[in-house]
């Protein structure tokens, strides 16, 4: 054996009664086509696939039947051509013998193909193109893993793929599916190879094969022997099919412990998955049919079929003649690491590589499991290198941290450990029940950990969110103090004189003047009509002397009297108080002030007490205006005194129960509240009291009520739809309503009131829509803004879209 050829052993392994010779002695056969196909939507490991079906619908054989649902997932397509007859649960090939969302098809019989796209010179194509046809095949391992193979052959930027290695060991006990495969398959199965080394671009392609099979050696070197591929051929042992062990014999390099083959520049694939790359890119045939193994000494045909995915295995099995007397056990996978079926009604999946059916001489089942003896036959048998005596006492203690510390999630499940034990303690089903404990306890934990970056990420958002109305109602209430400050020393705006009146009037109708003629003036340049010129010459006269009238009494009015300069003045001074005062208050409420805090501190008493000095001798300069009432005053502090004290003492009253502090407290409220309500009551009695109103107000406010009553009345009936006759009364009673409120009008003694008429523009709908535009733009605007996870695109799109809106509206000309 040259050095290139060097073959590496691994750590432990056992060897078994292999029993291929019951599968192996006859070709591959084509099965029986089905009546029904059941197609469970998870063939593979990773999300479920997602229907694309309906029910009722005719498929034809190739046809996609469901999407894959994310980036670890695979399709699924009709393994033959018929009609979906039934969405839904249906048994699934699992060990607890639970139902699985699946598609059923009731077959035709007639396996018409769909529309195929074959790519036979697919030397000239991308990797990404070789990529999607591999992954729109639905391709999956088909050595027993089910990992999607488009998912393991996207490479990574950073780690080159440098050896490719092809598994054709099939170390586990009775199984031949993959022996025959390259004995009658090693033309197809190297074309995959080809394939594959045109998408990863590898250094070295090795295929390694057990001693055990020299009819498949021969065929896959007479196959690649114009290729640099090598085969390389080494002794039998169990579990030498496992990848890293594969990777170990092959190579003598060792995966690391938690790490993937890719880690160190390697990638394996099983040759049933190459074979299936063959037919998806050369062929356009996606993967509807597998080889399966059929053996068991309650068969009395054992050997190998290529079967449609979704075939019931009962179908299966009594093609190859089942004895059911015989039957013991149903096993899917090998006596190693297969599971036993809960019923003949499960169908055959991607991953199905064999079914045995065993008789009770030919797999007893296991005697009563016994106390460990430490005897450390398990550790020598561990391909893995691992403790399987210790791995076990903390499965059974739960001791999750110390199994990952003794590496549980490396042990491969091959039952090497398990096989040797002299106790039978069934160590792999501990492991398997460990590993599913783990992983349950990570999600959760997963999970909790995402609800707490939640709860953190809104706690946050509404701290800055009341910080931030903290702030608006520091400046709201910073900007009322300064706009209270200035308008309480803002002069009485003088009585309106008549002559400013009529000119407010003139202005008014100059403007609806205007108004109405280019209302008009748009009107006639839609619909030219000489009436409409004839309105349009009338309204352009009527707001030419409207502008006329207006601009004789502007001319006429005398100028405005300008404000003393003392009041403003004073104004600016209380103004700058005021700031100040604010200013100094939001500072002194800092705890703990720094240095340039105090300096600012300082600076602004300064500042404040030099502007309070200012104010007070512009207030000494300026005559103090009228002063109200004392009593006014003193009336309106003990109302107000009084509604406090009350609102406090409801406050505390609310408490359920009060302790002795709140008990006090509510004692002394009260007696404030009844000495302040004394007081108020005092005060009332020295206020002379209002006028009181004539009759005559009295009278005509219920005459209006009346009429206004009447008017609703008859306004109902006729929206009713009421006959003439029962309108009639309600008519009348509104003439006299209308006569009972002109009398009391004429006996109150007050004028009657101006009818002034004015034209009201109609509403611009082109205006109202811009507005409206504006408005939604903003609110969309803001709504991305308090969204922490907004995309920055589309806030950009949002403030495009405001100011485009804002634009628009203030281009506009009525």
């Amino acid at each position: 054996m040259s050095a290139q050829e060097k073959i590496w052993d691994i750590p432990g392994g056992i060897h078994p009664a292999e029993r291929k010779e019951l599968s192996n002695r006859t070709p591959i056969q084509q099965a029986p086509l089905p009546k029904r196909l059941v197609m469970p939507l998870g063939q593979h490991i990773g999300t479920v696939a997602e229907t694309c079906v309906v029910v009722g619908q005719r498929v034809r054989k190739g046809e996609k039947i469901a999407e894959a649902n994310g980036f670890v997932s695979a399709p699924l397509h009709a393994p033959t051509s018929g009609t979906v007859s039934f969405i839904g649960p249906q048994p699934y090939p699992h060990v607890s013998g639970m139902l699985a969302p699946a598609i059923v098809i009731d077959s035709d019989g007639l396996d018409e193909w769909g529309e195929l796209t074959p790519h036979a010179d697919y030397r000239h194509m991308e990797s990404a193109e070789l990529l999607a046809l591999i992954r729109e095949a639905g391709i999956s391992g088909l050595g027993g893993a089910g990992f999607p193979t488009a998912v393991k052959l996207t490479a990574r930027p950073t780690q080159k793929i440098h050896t490719l290695i092809i598994n054709g060991t099939e170390c586990e006990p009775y199984i031949t599916a993959d022996d025959l495969l390259m004995r009658e398959h090693a033309d197809e199965l190297i074309s995959g190879i080809d394939i594959l080394v045109q998408l990863i671009q590898p250094d070295q392609v090795l295929i390694g094969i057990e001693d055990n099979k020299p009819e498949a050696i021969a065929a896959v070197r007479g196959a690649c022997s114009e290729r640099s591929y090598q085969v390389r051929v080494f002794p039998t042992k169990y579990p030498s099919g496992g990848e890293k062990q594969l990777i170990q014999i092959l190579t003598g390099v060792e995966v690391p412990s938690g790490g993937l083959p890719a880690d160190i520049g390697i990638l394996c694939q099983n040759v049933g998955t190459c074979t299936a790359i063959h037919d998806a890119v050369v062929l356009g045939k996606p993967l509807t049919s597998r080889i399966t193994t059929l053996t068991g000494e309650a068969l009395a045909r054992p050997g190998n079929v290529e079967a449609l995915l979704g075939t019931p295995v009962g179908e299966l099995l009594e093609f190859a003649g089942l004895d059911t007397s015989k039957l013991n056990r149903l096993i899917m996978g090998g006596p190693m690491m297969g599971f036993t079926l809960p019923s003949l009604e499960v169908p055959l999946i991607k991953t199905s590589n064999c079914l045995l059916a065993s008789t009770a001489a030919e797999l007893p089942p296991p005697p009563p499991a016994m106390p460990c003896i430490r005897c450390g036959e398990c550790a020598e048998a561990c391909p893995a290198s691992l403790l399987p005596q210790q791995l076990h006492f903390f499965a059974l203690g739960q001791e999750h941290e110390q199994l990952k510390a003794h590496n549980l999630f490396d042990c491969i499940e091959c039952g090497a450990c398990a096989y040797v034990c002299p106790s039978s303690i069934p160590l792999v089903q501990y492991y398997r029940a460990a590993k599913a404990e783990i992983r349950e306890l990570e999600q959760k934990q997963l999970k909790a950990e995402h609800s707490k970056q939640r709860f953190e990420q809104r706690q946050e958002r509404l701290r800055r969110a009341e910080e931030q109305k903290e702030a608006e109602r520091k400046a709201r209430a910073e900007k009322a103090a300064r706009t209270k400050a200035a308008q309480a020393e803002a002069p009485a705006v003088a009585a309106t004189s008549p002559a400013d009146e009529a000119l407010k009037k003139l202005k008014i109708e100059a403007s609806m003047a205007q108004v109405a003629l280019k209302k008009a003036e748009k009107q006639l340049a839609a619909h030219d009509t000489p009436e409409l010129q004839a309105q349009v010459s009338e309204l352009r006269a009527a707001a030419e002397a409207a502008q006329k009238a207006l601009a004789d009494a502007q001319a006429a009015a005398p100028a405005p009297t300008p404000k003393p300069a003392g009041d403003e003045a004073l104004k600016k001074a209380k103004i700058e108080a005021a700031m100040l005062k604010a200013q100094l208050r939001k500072l002194e409420k800092i705890e703990n002030p720094d240095d340039d805090q105090q300096a600012e501190l300082a600076r602004l008493r300064q500042q404040l007490e030099a502007a309070e000095k200012v104010l007070a001798d512009l207030e000494s300069q300026t005559p103090a205006p009228a002063a109200k009432p004392a009593g006014d005053d003193a009336l309106k502090k003990a109302k107000i005194e009084a509604a406090m004290l009350k609102a406090q003492l409801r406050k505390l009253e609310k408490i359920e129960p009060p302790d002795d502090e709140q008990q006090a407290e509510l004692a002394r409220l009260r007696q404030q509240l009844e000495a302040a309500e004394k007081a108020l009551a005092d005060l009332e009695s020295q206020t002379p009291a209002p006028a009181a109103k004539s009759a005559g107000d009295d009278t005509l406010k219920k005459a209006k009520v009346e009429l206004a009553m009447k008017r609703a009345e008859l306004k109902k009936a006729e929206k009713a739809g009421s006959d003439e006759a029962a309108l009639q009364p309600l008519r009348d009673a509104l003439a006299a309503a209308e006569q009972a409120l002109h009398a009391a009008e004429a006996a109150s003694g007050k004028p009657a009131p101006e009818l002034v008429r004015t034209e009201r523009p109609g509403v611009d709908a082109e205006l109202k829509a811009l507005k409206t535009e504006v408005a939604f733009a903003r609110a969309d605007l803001r709504k991305l803004e308090r969204d922490d996870n907004a995309a920055a695109d589309a806030l950009e799109q949002a403030r495009t879209r405001l100011s485009e809106a804002e634009r628009k509206l203030a281009d506009y000309q009525p």
